[in-house]
């Protein structure tokens, strides 16, 4: 068994080594939180620790050698900062206000040298979706995108030079990545990078001259007075009857959508739908029992769907109840499901022929994709607001209480453990909301304080390698 399971994971669909494309929500359709197939560590070290005062609710994302975070600030701020993988540094970028308005929730998507993410949160509205240049956080383009409980706060996917994202009431946005319009003008995303690289070489250079000139009153340039080119709107569905608060899943031709029925506000949909790609057009719908905040995963020709009777309250945790639809990717057709005493707020991590799940009754489960049979249930410690990422022979993830689990992806079976509060290293005790990622063999995982026993203290992105 231990074998096949490895081999399983040996033979699953990953990125090149080099090739760092985190192009969709934990990475790709198989939401493994892993795109190189390195295995992490098998004892743990923390390598290095990064302490904050923002809220880290959203998964980390990658691009070469840097890792890119979304926080929320003080008074709902957004920001999004991009950190060294290798070492404990200050950010190499960061950005924020006045460019982002509203609280940053969802990971990035990072593609071909640019991090897409969009902001906004359930009680926002009004939103924008975000791309910047990897390498500096130059904003290379902004969509705005008004109304009531319009927010994008789950990660857009990047899939043949188009961006869809989930913007809540304003349902499933698809833009052109590669077309942009600047000053009334039509023009490659690549053209409008160069006249904006030039209008800031100019603002720069009057800047140095003004310095030498009187350097006590001489302005540095801001990105905010720099035009904001748009890009183009492909097409837009589902906007004021579903709200899509969950990750997309961009599959072929295909974009499988999460839309929830919000009870207070009598809105939305409870359903899947599956639409086409090239034009946005439904082509099926699949409804559901519970709301499926964590959106779907791709398995094989099926996709699975996690769904929730809460959202991500710890106060709601003790009656939360969970169940896992597995719906066939051609028609909707309803293949099997699940039922759980708790909830599933996070993607299944799919492996081969294996669905990972991580629930509030602090339960690591494997479910076999074709039938729906549980291989079996691990209890780890808290609950799980987060997912797993998996690679090689082994599951990554991380609790409420901070603690991250390592176990077998055979069995199940506890490898390890690290308290986040007390190991000495970090000693930062708080609450794990987006699920960990798992590159170059190296685990990184952060975490928020908004409530809990570590309400407004100091938060961290952490780096654990392997231990001795």
């Amino acid at each position: 068994m231990i074998r096949t399971l490895a081999a399983l994971v040996l033979v699953a669909s990953f990125a090149p080594a080099g090739d760092v494309e985190w192009s969709a929500h934990r990475g790709g359709p198989a939401r493994t939180g892993n795109i190189d197939g390195k295995p992490g560590p098998a004892q743990p070290k923390v390598l290095w620790v990064h302490r904050s005062k923002e809220q880290f609710l959203a998964p980390l994302s990658v691009g070469d050698d840097r890792l890119f975070a979304t926080v929320m600030g003080p008074f709902n701020s957004g920001a999004i900062k991009a950190l060294d993988l290798a070492a404990e540094k200050p950010p190499i970028w960061l950005k924020g206000a006045p460019g982002i308005k509203l609280p940053t929730v969802g990971s990035p998507a990072v593609s071909g040298g640019r991090v897409v993410f969009g902001e906004g949160m359930h009680q926002t509205d009004g939103s924008a979706l975000h791309c910047l240049r990897a390498g500096d956080g130059r904003p290379l383009w902004r969509l705005d995108v008004p109304g009531e409980l319009v927010h994008i706060e789950a990660s857009p996917s990047i899939a043949g030079g188009r961006v869809f994202a989930g913007a809540g009431s304003g349902g499933v946005i698809c833009v052109d990545l590669n077309q942009v319009t600047l000053n009334g003008k039509d023009l490659s995303a690549a053209d409008a990078e160069k006249e904006i690289d030039g209008l800031w070489k100019k603002m720069v250079d009057a800047y140095e001259i003004e310095k030498k000139k009187d350097p006590d009153f001489a302005i540095p340039p801001n990105e905010a007075a720099l035009p904001r080119p748009a890009p183009k709107v492909l097409w837009q569905s589902g906007k004021g009857a579903w709200h899509v608060d969950a990750p997309v899943l961009v599959a072929g031709d295909k974009v499988y959508v999460a839309s929830a029925f919000l009870d207070k506000e009598r809105l939305g949909e409870r359903a899947l739908f599956c639409l086409s790609s090239v034009d946005g057009k439904e082509l099926w719908k699949a409804p559901l029992k519970f709301n499926a905040w964590a959106g779907a995963t791709l398995a094989g020709d099926k996709v699975l769907v996690p769904c929730s009777t809460i959202r991500y309250d710890p106060k709601d945790v003790p009656t939360a109840k969970g169940e896992l639809v597995a719906i066939k990717a051609a028609d909707g057709k309803v293949e099997w499901r699940k039922d759980t005493n708790g909830a599933l707020l996070a993607t299944a991590a799919v492996v081969g022929d294996v669905a990972i799940l991580c629930d509030t009754e602090g339960q690591i489960r494997a479910f076999d994709t074709k039938s729906g049979t549980q291989k079996w249930a691990s209890k780890c410690g808290a609950a799980f607001f987060a997912g797993a990422a998996v690679a090689g022979d082994t599951i990554f993830g991380a609790d409420i209480d901070g603690v991250v689990h390592s176990v077998s992806l055979a069995d199940g079976k506890s490898r390890w453990n690290l308290d986040l509060g007390t190991d000495a290293t970090v000693h930062a005790p708080g609450m794990v909301y987006g699920s960990p990622l798992l590159h170059g063999g190296k685990v990184y995982v952060a975490t928020a304080n908004l409530e809990g026993k570590a309400a407004g203290g100091e938060t961290v992105v952490v780096c654990i390698g392997e231990g001795k």
